[in-house]
């Protein structure tokens, strides 16, 4: 997509007479935060990357964003953009499809070899990273390029935690996952599999490390008091996916109920389609409205042949027939009982009610807060516990991969920080550049790029990924759809809209400046700049 033409005015003499003195407003340049930015619970530089990427610079822009997050290709799979749902381009035709051209950087990244910066030189200090998955290694990363030895310790046979565990190959192949995580063991990281610890004093004690990151994630599956006979099969989405993942699949049957209605409960349903079951039924107490289940993966899931029984919940199951209780929703969109009852022919229940962080590796610390099934931590993720410090899903907060790789990055720049005997004081932010602001005719409707998906017919008998990456020609077209909101890309429009020629050419990169001798305040700028970038403020008097 062409950015916006400049216009050139010949305005003949207007240097003779300066006019500044005529004003009573005057622009000045501003810079506001992206709104894409702003969502990003990784914190990532979403626009910045963006703009390396649309004019072909895709390692560059790969360095920009792996700056805040080491796991592009992993996140452009898996996280569900809020950055998109932000996104002002949705305001003109569609949203930008950001996790689509994150996700082919990360992919050029891995196919060019491109390499992590080096750390910074060795500080002297080392950090225990308890847990591998999103928050653990992204702590890690940061750590690491931040000098300070650090030891990544997981109970399981391999890194990636519920990246590995609980998201299926279908949606993030093994490749990519184990691509990405060795990228950050080079960087000089002491690797630990196979051991739980017990007892986070003594472990850190018996180890003399100056800080401990505790990233142990959400991996046991709730259960609740179901009736059922002796020979029910019965078994939690988390422990099911897990086994699915070390290859090991349970035996499950042709017809399986999955009860849950959140991403995990999909997953499992999907997984048990792949496994060879014949009917793969989701019971869900709400309606579709009130899933919490992100919409494109209920469409993948429905077009695979998975069904959902709505208002429904499950009352006892025998071994053979699972009983439904069909429900309804009062005024305030609670689900009541209706006492009507429906039996379904189950050959296994698979329960996907939400999952629990273990901690007891912080029994007896008096000084580590748990509250409500987490810990609780200060804006840096320190615990009470002076040096431990907790983030992803063993803090409060949404459990998601992306919101777990930004806690991994607050809690290494908190570490950092609190090993220097420092205070991590919180960056300034700008105010979000919202879509008044914008003079968004000045763009030429560009329909967003649609990501290719695996056949239909193909995805219920393998794990192959469902849904594919972009090529270069449509990541390309794609990043250019980015509106630069808030932020100068030398357009050159105030530059040439400018009656009295009072915007000064800076150089490439350099932006402009006002000369105010010139300048008569008519806000022209302001009106014509496509991405808001300029705002008028009183006159200094």
């Amino acid at each position: 997509m062409e950015r916006p033409f400049a216009i050139t005015l010949d305005v003949g003499s207007s240097r003779a007479n300066h006019t500044g003195s005529w004003r009573v407003e005057r622009p000045v340049y501003v810079d506001r935060l992206p709104p894409c930015n702003d969502a990003c619970p990784a914190g990532e530089n979403i626009q910045g990357w963006l703009y390396e990427a649309e004019s072909g610079g895709y390692e560059a822009a790969w360095r920009v964003l792996v700056e805040d997050n080491p796991l592009p290709a992993i996140m452009g799979r898996v996280c569900f953009h809020p950055c998109e749902t932000s996104c002002n381009r949705a305001q003109v035709d569609e949203a930008v499809g950001i996790n689509a051209v994150e996700r082919f950087l990360g992919d050029a990244a891995i196919e060019h070899g491109w390499s992590l910066p080096a750390p910074a030189p060795d500080t002297g200090r080392r950090v225990l990273v308890i847990g591998a998955g999103p928050a653990g290694l992204s702590a890690t990363y940061h750590l690491r390029r931040l000098g300070h030895a650090v030891r990544l310790v997981d109970g399981a046979p391999r890194l990636g935690g519920m990246l590995r565990y609980g998201i299926p190959a279908y949606r993030l192949p093994r490749a990519v996952l184990d691509a990405e995580i060795a990228r950050i063991v080079d960087l000089g990281v002491e690797v630990v599999v196979d051991h739980s610890v017990r007892d986070v004093e003594a472990e850190r004690r018996d180890g003399a490390f100056d800080a401990v990151f505790l990233a142990v994630g959400a991996q046991i599956g709730r259960r609740v008091n179901i009736p059922a006979g002796d020979s029910a099969k019965v078994i939690d989405a988390v422990s099911f996916l897990h086994r699915v993942a070390d290859d090991d699949p349970p035996m499950l049957g042709r017809r399986v109920v999955v009860y849950g209605g959140g991403d995990t409960a999909l997953d499992a349903a999907r997984t048990a389609r792949r496994l060879g079951a014949t009917e793969a039924v989701i019971v869900y107490r709400r309606n579709r409205d009130r899933m919490p289940a992100h919409a494109e993966e209920v469409e993948q899931a429905l077009g695979e042949g998975v069904s959902v029984r709505w208002l429904a919940t499950v009352d006892r199951f025998d071994g053979e027939r699972l009983v439904i209780e069909k429900m309804r929703l009062n005024a305030e969109g609670f689900p009541e009982s209706t006492g009507e009852f429906e039996e379904l022919d189950t050959d296994a229940l698979v329960l996907a009610l939400g999952q629990d962080t273990d901690l007891s590796l912080l029994e007896g610390n008096a000084n580590v807060e748990v509250r409500d099934g987490v810990v609780q931590v200060t804006p840096t993720m320190m615990t009470h516990e002076r040096g431990v410090f907790a983030g992803g899903d063993a803090a409060p907060s949404d459990r998601t991969a992306t919101v777990a790789v930004g806690h991994g990055k607050r809690a290494a720049r908190g570490i950092d920080a609190y090993l220097r005997g420092a205070t991590d004081a919180p960056r300034e932010r700008h105010g979000v550049a919202t879509v008044d602001r914008l003079n968004t005719w000045y763009y030429a409707d560009a329909p967003r790029t649609r990501r290719p998906e695996l056949e239909r017919v193909r995805r219920q008998t393998n794990f192959e990924e469902v849904v594919g990456g972009l090529t270069e020609q449509n990541a390309l077209f794609e990043a250019r759809r980015c509106l630069s909101c808030g932020n100068c890309f030398e357009c050159d429009n105030c530059f040439g809209v400018c009656p009295d020629n009072a915007v000064v050419k800076l150089g490439a990169g350099q932006r402009y400046e006002f000369n105010y001798d010139f300048c008569k305040g008519c806000g022209i700028c302001v009106r014509e700049c496509p991405c808001g970038a300029i705002e008028m403020v009183p006159e200094r008097i």
